[in-house]
């Protein structure tokens, strides 16, 4: 069930455009803690199945699978050893996302659903070359305890509860990402206030449940 749930994740941010080609990659963490699943480098999402992931522990050796693992691997290694909250990563290429993380511009909060499933505003890590220990560890420090980070000249990082929650994260972002460049066009974009931002944040992981 994990492992659909890490293709159907991969599909789902090649349908919306928020990766193209084999760009990007989405891991989980299994149940025990100690390892997780990733997508492997330089497949196709329309073609990648459950038997194409790969079993990494946080010591990045392989524990199950024949694929090479994605080459961010080192960057979901770094994010599930610092937050143990995190059962889910998406890593994107999204446009607007991507274009303020180019820009060295962070995301205020500047809307309510942004606030609440990330915990606004939303940082730039400095740039790093893809695949290092480096990137890694920026991404990490900027992250904090959000659920969202820009990686500079590169994209963005979702993360959550699971791993469909960090494609929630990552729609969010892009979705605000978006707004903020339109609105910025039109006038200055008015932020919700801290106080209110940790409001709204609360009220989404207290009690925004059935």
């Amino acid at each position: 069930m994990l492992r659909e749930e890490i293709v159907a994740a991969g599909r789902e941010i090649l349908r919306s455009g928020q990766v193209v080609g084999t760009w990007g990659n989405v891991s989980a963490r299994e149940s025990a803690g100690n390892a997780y699943w990733i997508t492997p480098t330089a497949m196709g999402y329309e073609t990648l199945t459950v038997e194409d992931l790969v079993l990494l522990n946080l010591d990045q050796q392989i524990v199950q699978g024949r694929r090479k693992p994605s080459s961010e691997s080192l960057l979901h290694q770094e994010i599930y050893r610092s937050r143990s909250d995190v059962q889910g990563i998406v890593h994107t290429h999204s446009i607007y996302a991507s274009a303020l993380a180019v820009a060295g511009v962070p995301l205020p909060g500047i809307t309510a659903d942004l606030a609440q499933i990330t915990g606004a505003p939303i940082l730039v890590a400095p740039f790093e070359l893809p695949g290092s220990r480096e990137l890694a560890q920026r991404a990490v420090e900027a992250l904090e305890n959000r659920n969202a980070v820009l990686l500079a000249n590169h994209g963005m990082i979702g993360v959550g509860r699971d791993v469909a929650e960090a494609v929630r994260v990552c729609q969010v972002v892009e979705k605000s990402a978006q707004i903020y460049c339109v609105a910025q066009a039109l006038a200055k974009p008015q932020e919700i206030n801290q106080r209110q931002l940790d409001v709204l944040r609360d009220k989404y992981l207290f009690d925004y449940k059935q």
